[in-house]
């Protein structure tokens, strides 16, 4: 059995971080022989439910589950973290502006980041969900200037999962034969999903980028499927977006051949995409670590779609500045 492990979780009392804790706890995001210390973190009015959180992970005895705390306080919760997953943020209220959502926001990660900076291992991997997740994350990391920007990540994971149970649906095929699935950019309905160089069941399937299929009903539904949820559920995602952090967690620390959208800086980049913003591209993941997947080209036919997704980031940017000092 390996020595346990430092998982740091804010916003957990929230339905997205319920929806996961469990499943770290039972081994499903670091591997079935990963002993775990949980972190569990949210401000001070939610410790009386955070408890009961606590006391649910107790009576489930999990045998990888070396030990939990809680607390609110930011540098405890970070200490020696070896992951940390920055769940909580404060959602959008009717009639806030997104630029005002931001900066209320990057009040809640400048903090964070800087606790990380101070108190976590110096390898920690960090993963933010809490929107906006990529102007978040970037916040984070500019308040973290002793942690490698790489080490920094946002979750574009919803959305490549998203795309690929839609084309394994139009296939009527498994999940498990849908390949090279790419989302650009930012998490929001500017996302740009990319099936030119998509597989299903080992042969390429981009002669759908040029369908009104692909124009008018599939880039939509990825781009407006959170919406949907609430439509349909009368609350946001919140399991599948448990899951798709636990997957990225997972894959970034275990390795997944397959190709994967995942949010990073953009620094040095191929693709022409501005830098110092977290934008989601093409990665592959192996030994810890994600590559950029760089033998490819944006095709034509999608560059204005991925320049429209750049801008809105390059605007997210631009409103937070003075959180990025």
């Amino acid at each position: 059995m390996n020595k346990p492990v430092n998982v740091a979780v804010t916003g957990a009392a929230g339905n997205i971080a319920y929806s996961a804790v469990f499943r770290i706890a039972s081994g499903q995001m670091l591997g079935k022989e990963q002993p775990i210390n949980l972190k569990l973190i949210d401000i001070e009015p939610a410790m009386q439910a955070l408890k009961g959180v606590q006391y649910e992970l107790e009576d489930c005895a999990f045998p990888l589950l070396n030990s939990i705390s809680i607390t609110s306080d930011l540098n405890e919760g970070f200490g020696d973290c070896d992951y940390a997953l920055l769940i909580g943020a404060k959602p959008r209220s009717k009639g806030m502006e997104r630029k005002d959502l931001l900066k209320d926001n990057g009040k809640i990660f400048q903090p964070q980041g800087k606790a990380i900076n101070d108190n976590a291992r110096s390898t920690v991997k960090v993963l933010v969900v809490g929107n906006p997740a990529n102007t978040n994350a970037l916040i984070t990391m500019h308040n973290a200037p002793d942690i490698d920007t790489k080490q920094f990540t946002s979750m574009m994971r919803l959305d490549h999962d998203r795309s690929k149970a839609q084309i394994a649906l139009k296939y009527g095929t498994p999940i498990k034969k849908v390949k090279k699935i790419i989302v650009w950019g930012n998490h929001s309905n500017t996302q740009v999903p990319d099936l030119t160089k998509a597989e299903v069941n080992g042969e390429e399937i981009k002669e759908l980028m040029n369908t009104n299929w692909y124009k008018d009903k599939f880039v939509p539904r990825i781009q407006n499927r959170g919406a949907e949820i609430i439509e349909s559920r009368g609350l946001s995602s919140a399991a599948s977006a448990a899951n798709a952090a636990i997957s990225h967690m997972r894959d970034w620390t275990s390795g997944n051949s397959d190709w994967l959208s995942i949010g990073q800086i953009s620094n040095n980049n191929p693709f022409g995409i501005s830098e110092d913003i977290i934008f989601s591209f093409p990665s592959r993941c192996s030994n810890g670590i994600f590559e950029m997947v760089t033998d490819m080209e944006i095709s034509k036919s999608i560059q204005s779609l991925v320049e429209k997704t750049e801008k809105e980031l390059i605007e997210e940017r631009d409103s937070v500045l003075e959180l990025l000092k």
